[in-house]
């Protein structure tokens, strides 16, 4: 379209600006083309020129450059060192005819600092050695803003403010034109190659360094992001984010900024222009020109994604956030995550799949649904659309692999584990724990019983069967019992018990039931299975009465009495639930205590009559019987007495002949029946526990008489009564034992007796002495107390004179007033005071 028949035109330089393309070519022409962009039904992308008009400049030399100024409707055109401008439309020169001259190479600021809509800031490389122009370019007029030297001769330059990325002779530099502060970057030989400077953003250059590598530079002089390798012979770079592309004699290549990673190679041979417009990518040679046209991002994504390049598709969508819409671009890579995470699943590579299905906020149903029968039948999930992944179950995906799905089922429980209770689940907390629970029953996992006991949302229907399935019985009862139905869960787990199913989960079951009985409200139940509870075991499952919940015993929900009638047939279950009710419950009933009583006595006549000898279970029985005939003041004392006469219970008939306060008939059974003198003395300091000294003195006193009975002559009775005045002194009268005991009696033999006696004697005289000591203490200082409250004392003589009357005292009986005035008593008396003396309210009478 340029050339017609004449070979000789080639393509010097390009500018677009929107549909506008214009061309320079090197016979000073420049050619105004429109282009036409279509898509095409397979999504192809496709463009065509249409040539609008050309406009010859008349100086027979190359067009070396073009710039367009939108704003301004002006193309700026180098062309024999001399800057044009023209109306973009009609091609032709501006009336004022400004123009710049002088100039090498120039290029537009980008980021302008004027400030003004209605011109464009334009730096030139003059004809000037070491100078740098930078002008305002007008609608019709330009002005000179700066004029910059530099070190060493400029090659190529960029803008970006008030800063210049300058290509020198043997180096690249940044230069703020404004302060005339410079930062070299580093070296390069212009000699050698073409050097390449290109503004790609806000304050940050690329350039063509040594050894291949393209450097990113900032305003600062530093690097933000590593260089990306490329040819040694680059021609030119362009940007097209997140990429750069560069051209060689060669090839084009694609070069990622985000990874910087060669992505693609495309053969191209005679470029020698490559330029970026607005998000276009021109390549040119000297005949034809090429627009590049980068497939959409999503599409980049999803090809790496399919290919399993995980990693290169997450640092691309992270790259694309600047250039597409916040919201979409969140619901995109939202999707990408959970994409990868599900390559990362299928590659096993469970950690990095949890990670971006985490930060994807995937519906994990996505998930479980892979694996077959997991989601509950009334779930009303359906996959995404377009699919997250290509397989259409875990068999697929695992290709039968059985360690593979093993693998897989134990991540889905981790994982289901760890978002059960995070916001992730909200919504389908149902088809969660659903899944779980088959996932833990199908791997016989401890943790089933854990989701089961505790919060869970598990459907009845689904998870009954799949438990059922799968002989988790005992799981099953929890499952009904946490859907109130425990009905249901008892049946299951006596089931269990007596073997007609079977599940060994608990060993303990029986006592897991009684336990479960115990806190159990409902009463029908606990009646309904209490007969099987303690046919079991009567001894434990008494338990389901007597360790009930205190408050609810409280409440009186079973009656006692129905339960001691329920306990008839199960004589130690019966024991033990009196027990409860008196020692535990401390329940003040006569007849509770009564009948315990009774039930002990008889238990221990019953094994008497079995044995001779006194075994264990005899032993521990009387014990108890003994303690609760001497703690408990409830029972009938007369019934439980006629019942024990006529047996060997000696002692026990002492403690109830004890409480009927008939201890002389008490001791004698302990003395001369058992003779058991330590059971005596025992009893005479239980008996006296709380009832004081005297009462205590009396009881010893009453137990030496039994030792002393007169016509007694057993040695044992005479030993037992020295021992227990020896051992007990404190508790006798001396005056009283002295009167009492035999005369033969010596005082050897009473000598620890008569010490104590003596010495305490002794400690009570002193004690009495050091009480009245401290009383007559006490006393005198009341009396102290009492003489201070008095006050000063008055002096009376018959110099001194009667406030009244003016006349000495004859007697020492006076009246004194408050205000310290003594009179006469008679003067007192007159109520016609001398009005010098002040009228008392009250006055005290002293005499001495």
């Amino acid at each position: 379209m340029l050339m017609g028949d004449k070979n000789y035109i080639n393509i010097e330089c390009i500018e677009c600006c929107g549909k506008n393309l214009y061309i320079g070519t090197n016979d000073c022409f420049i050619y105004h083309f429109m282009l036409d962009e279509k898509v095409s039904a397979a999504g192809k992308i496709t463009f065509a020129a249409t040539k609008q008009l050309h406009k010859y400049l008349g100086l027979k030399k190359p067009v070396s450059e073009l710039k367009a100024a939108s704003a301004l409707t002006r193309l700026l055109v180098l062309c024999d060192n001399t800057i044009t401008l023209v109306n973009m439309i009609n091609l032709e020169p501006v009336p004022t005819g400004a123009r710049i001259k002088g100039a090498v190479t120039f290029t537009l600021n980008e980021n302008p600092v004027s400030g003004d809509p209605f011109c464009v800031e334009v730096c030139i490389i003059s004809v000037k050695r070491r100078t740098i122009q930078m002008f305002m370019v007008f609608e019709d007029r330009v002005q000179i803003v700066k004029e910059v030297f530099t070190p060493e001769q400029p090659c190529a330059v960029a803008v970006d403010g008030y800063y210049l990325c300058l290509a020198l002779t043997t180096q690249y530099i940044i230069l703020n034109y404004n302060t005339g502060v410079s930062q070299d970057l580093f070296p390069y030989c212009s000699d050698e190659k073409r050097p390449i400077v290109k503004r790609i953003g806000r304050q940050e250059f690329l350039l063509a360094g040594p050894g291949g590598l393209g450097m990113f530079a900032t305003v600062d002089g530093i690097s933000q992001r590593a260089p990306v390798h490329w040819s040694e012979n680059v021609i030119g770079a362009a940007l097209c984010f997140p990429y750069v592309v560069a051209l060689d004699d060669e090839f084009i290549t694609v070069h990622s900024m985000l990874d910087q990673q060669q992505k693609q190679t495309l053969p191209f041979k005679e470029g020698h222009i490559l330029q970026d417009f607005e998000g276009k990518v021109i390549v040119a040679t000297n005949k034809g020109v090429y627009i590049l046209v980068p497939l959409p991002l999503e599409k980049q994504i999803q090809d790496l994604l399919a290919s399993h390049r995980v990693e290169e598709a997450l640092v691309l969508a992270k790259g694309a956030r600047r250039n597409i819409p916040k919201e979409k671009f969140q619901v995109m890579y939202k999707r990408i995550l959970q994409q990868a995470g599900f390559i990362q699943f299928a590659q096993l590579q469970f950690l990095e799949a949890k990670e971006l299905f985490r930060s994807g906020q995937l519906d994990v149903r996505e998930l479980i649904s892979l694996y077959p029968f997991l989601l509950p039948t009334s779930s009303s999930f359906i996959r995404s659309h377009p699919p997250l992944h290509e397989y259409a179950d875990l068999n697929q995906l695992t290709q039968g692999d059985q360690e593979k799905m093993t693998k897989c089922k134990r991540f889905l429980m981790s994982y289901l584990n760890e978002v059960r209770s995070t916001e992730v689940a909200n919504g389908y907390k149902e088809d969660i724990d659903t899944a779980l629970l088959k996932l833990y029953a199908e791997a016989n996992h401890e943790s089933l019983l854990d989701l089961l006991v505790s919060e869970n949302f598990c459907l009845l229907t689904d998870s009954a069967a799949w438990l059922e399935k799968h002989k988790k019985y005992f799981a099953l009862g929890l499952l009904y019992h946490y859907n109130g139905q425990d009905a249901a869960a008892l049946q299951l787990w006596v089931k269990i018990v007596d073997g007609d199913i079977q599940d060994s989960t608990r060993s303990d079951l029986y006592e897991y039931i009684v336990d479960f009985l115990t806190f159990c409200s409902d009463q029908d139940l606990v009646w309904k299975y209490s007969e099987w509870i303690l046919q079991k075991n009567e001894e434990v499952g008494v338990q389901i009465f007597t360790k009930r919940p205190f408050e609810e015993q409280e409440k009186n929900n079973i009656n006692p009495d129905d339960i001691i009638s329920c306990l008839n047939k199960y004589p130690k279950a019966r024991v033990r639930y009196l027990e409860h009710l008196v020692l535990e419950r401390k329940i003040e009933k006569e007849k509770y205590h009564t009948h315990l009583a009774v039930l002990y006595l008889e238990a221990i006549l019953q094994l008497k009559s079995m044995t001779t000898d006194n075994c264990t279970e005899t032993t521990e029985l009387l014990f108890k019987l003994r303690s609760f005939l001497q703690k408990s003041d409830l029972y009938r004392i007369r019934f439980i007495l006629d019942k024990i006469q006529g047996t060997d219970l000696h002692m026990e008939s002492a403690i109830l002949y004890g409480k009927l306060e008939e201890h002389e008939k008490a001791l004698h059974i302990l003395v001369h029946e058992l003779k058991d003198f330590h059971a005596a003395e025992e009893y005479c300091i239980w008996n006296s526990e709380n009832r004081g000294m005297q009462y205590r003195r009396r009881l010893f006193h009453m137990l030496l008489s039994v030792y002393l009975t007169p016509g007694t002559s057993d040695c044992a009775l005479v030993m037992a009564a020295v021992d227990l005045l020896n051992n007990h002194a404190a508790e006798f009268d001396a005056d009283l034992v002295l009167q009492v005991i035999p005369d033969s009696w010596s005082v050897q033999l009473l000598s620890p007796f008569l010490a104590g006696a003596v010495r305490q004697s002794i400690h009570t005289k002193r004690m009495t002495q050091v009480a009245l000591g401290l009383a007559q203490a006490e006393n005198l200082i009341y009396k102290h107390e009492k003489v201070k409250q008095k006050g000063s004392p008055i002096l009376l003589s018959d110099k001194k004179v009667c406030q009244v009357c003016q006349n000495p005292f004859c007697e020492p009986v006076f009246v004194r007033y408050p205000n310290g005035s003594v009179v006469h008593t008679h003067c007192a008396a007159n109520r016609h005071l001398n009005s010098n003396v002040t009228h008392p309210s009250s006055s005290s009478s002293n005499q001495t």
